[in-house]
């Protein structure tokens, strides 16, 4: 899952800037790991919409009425 992967970007940006001594580089590896969480939290809305899809789809052929 690509989420997951975004996950494990962040975290390890986040690990590398508490150990960084420029405060300078630490900011801009935490807000690049912020920006890797939100890109996950993306991942992971379209990967439950594609799980989700074909029980939409399905629901809506079972549900109509033949005319």
């Amino acid at each position: 899952m690509l989420s997951k992967e975004y996950l494990g970007t962040a975290r390890t940006l986040l690990r590398v800037a508490r150990n960084m001594t420029d405060r300078t580089i630490a900011h801009r590896l935490k807000t690049s790991a912020e920006d890797y969480e939100r890109r996950a939290e993306k991942a992971a809305l379209a990967d439950a919409a594609k799980a989700l899809a074909p029980l939409a789809a399905r629901g809506n052929r079972e549900g109509s009425t033949p005319k």
